[in-house]
């Protein structure tokens, strides 16, 4: 018997020590695959990079990952106290592993097992734990990853502190919504920074972590809230927060403030998206998405407001005087329409905007209508006036005299609320609105610099994401003549030399038709000085010039001005028939004033990476002095100009000066009211395709362009000057029109005589007061080229006798109408 026992014995125990050498040898084994926790000591998260606009106001933020790493010491107690609740009250007393809760776990488990409950398995994870799964194991639930987890929980409870692994932890936590840390989710939940956040949204959010889709405050509001609760609770019995302040949490509403991705602010959509696409262009997407970089714009919200406001508005203006072409959709008012309604996508960076149903008509033929939050409206007759029936774009019907014209019930529409009349009684009053079929766009740049302050690429992103500023090559029309006009200044003309305004015919080649351009007006002025030809946009004129300079000329003004690249020498060119963008318009315009300085665009001041190092800058002029520590009686610092020249100083103000003409006298006089001094241009193409306006003050150019995106004739008579040049003008009176005139600076070397505007000869009641360069003025005894009249390889013919002229080079279509 004893035998037996000492057999048994001894066979038990070569059992257990068999086991634990078993589990000692597997645990030795995970132990040699356990990654490498050192890596945590520099751990560099993925960060979002943040873009502001040039006041410090945030614009856009892009991430794969959203997420704002903030370290522990910046971390708001009542942030960590809260999470500590939810998560780990014992954090800082465990060694990693919480010995109970693993209890407390397998029993649980052991119960699920034999119930035949389907359920995961509990983990009592410690946030230790959390930290050894989420960066260096997978959320695989099986015991060999448990085990891995435990055994790195210690290994970095040696190896780091308390803080530090709480600050991993806070700063990687997915708490839903694409937010990844703490400062993250505070922002998009609630678009505030840490400091700022309630008891209550800090225990929401420390109630995350768990399951953040089961807890969303919009579509689980009511499970939300029970977390939250069940966190303040929590928090309270850990003495984190008294017992009224607990209750008062309580009692607050849940109101989430969502933070979108991208661009942060409507308005600036069209801008962010060029930043961003900048960004990946030259540094990549590793450090756009995920290197957190802090990227200061040239990004003005202010002058942002106005562009977007004024290229709507003349947007919106073209299109009315084209008639209405018809709903949006339509809804079925015999059934749950007001649903349906609701859930219409709509433009959301038209804030203005709303979609409403027609549900029928009302007193005075109004037409009543119906949000989509459900509240009532409706639209009198007169806001209807402009609702012309659309036929094409150079026809429409009469004016609409009944409502029922234009609208029927069920018709989906956009309104926009308009002021109530005093003796208007009733729902409020909305105006019919209709989305523009013509688009465009609108730059503002400083001259001086580059930057750019303002870009409107469209209508609306939201319908269309395609930049219209920076991304459209189309005709520029006679916006483009000024290059032609400078390469004539350079070229021994003077602004009174004598052109003759009559028919010019060339031929194109050998088989081909001859090529008779004509001015806007189809008419001729006779001999006309060298301003009137830029100020009335006359096309014979330009085409004369350009033919007697050569275009190679013209060509090599417009490669460095910047307009085209790829520019041929044919004089239709000279018209504006090469395509270019607004932005090189904008570029070229802005030689012209900042008195012949070569300007490069620019989306972005500085770019700095996570550390704050700055890894890029526009402006890299040194500023000496500008670093003193204070005020001793010294000058102030300046700042030398080190861009190229590219064109004669005088040329680049001789330019100005009559482009301050175009809108004194010529056509774009729309503009004259502004109040402070303006210079510019307009374009128009053939079959009125494209409309144009470029101009500046001393310190502001700004580029408008109106067309369809798929090239077509606007309408007759619907010019640059008619179009883009009022968008310009309103623009401009936001922007400057408050501020005391500044003249252009007239720079050494130029002589002003009063001419006569006709003949250009001395008058001292002459129209204009003329700019020369020195030594060219009259009585200087200078000869101006043209002034005899002999103008150009296209000889002046009469056109029924065209045959045979001489040629020049073989010209395509023209463009440059007005």
């Amino acid at each position: 018997m004893y035998r037996f026992f000492a057999y048994t014995l001894a066979g038990i125990a070569v059992l257990t020590i068999s086991v634990f050498a078993g589990v000692a040898l597997y645990l030795y084994k995970l132990s040699q695959d356990l990654p490498d926790y050192g890596k945590l000591a520099n751990y560099q998260p993925p960060i979002t990079t943040r873009v502001y606009a040039n006041d410090g106001a945030l614009i856009a933020e892009y991430a794969r990952e959203r997420r704002l790493f903030v370290p522990i010491e910046s971390i708001p107690r009542r942030v960590i106290d809260a999470f500590l609740s939810a998560e780990d009250k014992d954090f800082y007393s465990h060694p990693g592993v919480d010995i109970n809760g693993v209890m407390r776990a397998v029993i649980t488990n052991a119960q699920n097992y034999a119930s035949g409950a389907n359920r995961r398995p509990e983990g009592a994870s410690t946030i230790t734990q959390q930290v050894a799964k989420n960066f260096l194991l997978t959320s695989d639930a099986t015991l060999e990853r448990k085990i891995k987890e435990w055994m790195l929980a210690f290994r970095l409870e040696s190896a780091y502190t308390k803080d530090k692994i709480l600050e991993l932890y806070l700063n990687e936590i997915f708490l839903g919504s694409g937010s990844y840390g703490v400062a993250a989710a505070a922002y998009n939940y609630f678009d505030k920074s840490l400091d700022q956040l309630t008891i209550a949204e800090t225990a929401y959010l420390a109630g995350l972590p768990k399951a953040p889709s089961n807890y969303h405050p919009v579509r689980n509001f009511r499970r939300a809230i029970e977390r939250r609760n069940w966190v303040i609770q929590r928090m309270a019995e850990n003495q984190f927060v008294r017992e009224e302040d607990a209750k008062k949490a309580i009692a607050e509403e849940l109101v989430p403030h969502f933070r979108p991705a991208g661009a942060q602010s409507p308005e600036a959509q069209y801008f962010a998206e060029e930043i961003r696409r900048w960004i990946q262009q030259n540094y990549g997407d590793q450090s756009l998405y995920d290197g957190g970089l802090a990227v200061r714009s040239t990004f003005d919200p202010r002058l942002q407001r106005f562009g977007v406001k004024a290229l709507r508005k003349g947007l919106v203006a073209y299109d009315q005087r084209h008639g209405w072409r018809g709903p949006v959709t339509r809804v079925d008012l015999a059934t749950d329409w007001k649903k349906t309604l609701a859930a219409m996508p709509t433009l959301i960076d038209i804030t203005e905007w709303r979609l409403a149903a027609v549900t029928g008509f009302g007193a005075n033929d109004s037409v009543k209508i119906t949000l989509t939050d459900g509240s009532e409206g409706r639209i009198p007759l007169v806001e209807l006036k402009w609702a012309k029936k659309f036929i094409t774009d150079e026809k429409w019907g009469a004016e609409p005299k009944k409502a029922s014209e234009v609208l029927t019930p069920g018709d989906v529409v956009y309104v926009e609320a308009v002021p109530k009349t005093a003796e208007a009684a009733g729902p409020p009053v909305f105006g019919l609105r209709q989305v523009p079929k013509v688009n465009g766009g609108l730059i503002a740049m400083d001259p001086h610099t580059g930057r750019v302050l303002a870009l409107v690429g469209g209508f609306s992103f939201y319908a269309s994401e395609f930049d219209r500023a920076w991304q459209a090559l189309r005709q520029t029309g006679s916006s483009f003549k000024p290059i032609v006009y400078a390469a004539a200044l350079d070229s021994g003309y003077t602004p009174s030399s004598i052109v003759l305004d009559t028919p010019f015919v060339a031929s194109q080649g050998q088989g081909l038709p001859m090529w008779r351009p004509e001015n806007y007006d189809e008419g001729y002025a006779g001999p006309s000085t060298l301003r009137q030809g830029l100020e009335k946009s006359r096309n014979l004129m330009t085409v004369r010039i350009a033919a007697d300079i050569g275009m190679e000329k013209v060509v090599e003004y417009a490669r460095k001005l910047g307009t085209s690249e790829k520019m041929l020498p044919v004089l239709a060119n000279a018209l504006g028939s090469t395509e270019s963008t607004l932005v090189r318009m904008a570029v070229a315009y802005s030689t012209f004033v900042n008195g012949g300085k070569r300007v490069v665009p620019a989306l972005v001041d500085r770019i700095q990476d996570r550390n704050g190092k700055t890894i890029y800058r526009h402006d890299k002029r040194v500023c000496e002095g500008c670093n003193t520590e204070g005020w001793t009686g010294q000058d102030e610092p300046l700042i030398a100009n080190e861009a190229d020249n590219i064109l004669d100083t005088r040329t680049a103000y001789q330019i100005t000066h009559m482009l301050e003409g175009v809108v004194e006298r010529g056509t774009a006089m729309v503009a004259r009211d502004v109040g402070v001094p303006l210079a510019g241009k307009t374009g128009t193409t053939n079959d009125y395709k494209d409309a144009w306006f470029v101009g500046f003050s001393p310190n502001l150019t700004v580029g408008v362009y109106i067309g369809f995106d798929q090239p077509a004739n606007l309408g007759h008579g619907e010019t640059g000057g008619h179009n883009a040049a009022p968008i310009f003008r309103n623009f401009m009176i936001d922007a400057v029109g408050g501020e005391p005139p500044v003249p252009f600076r007239i720079p050494p070397g130029i002589r002003l005589v009063r001419v006569d505007l006709k003949s250009g000869y001395p008058s001292s009641t002459g129209a204009v007061l003329e700019a020369f360069k020195a030594g060219t003025e009259p009585g200087s005894g200078y000869v101006a080229r043209g002034d005899t009249g002999g103008m150009g390889t296209g000889e002046e013919v009469d056109p029924d006798a065209a045959e045979g002229a001489p040629g020049s080079q073989s010209t395509p279509g023209w463009s440059g109408l007005y």
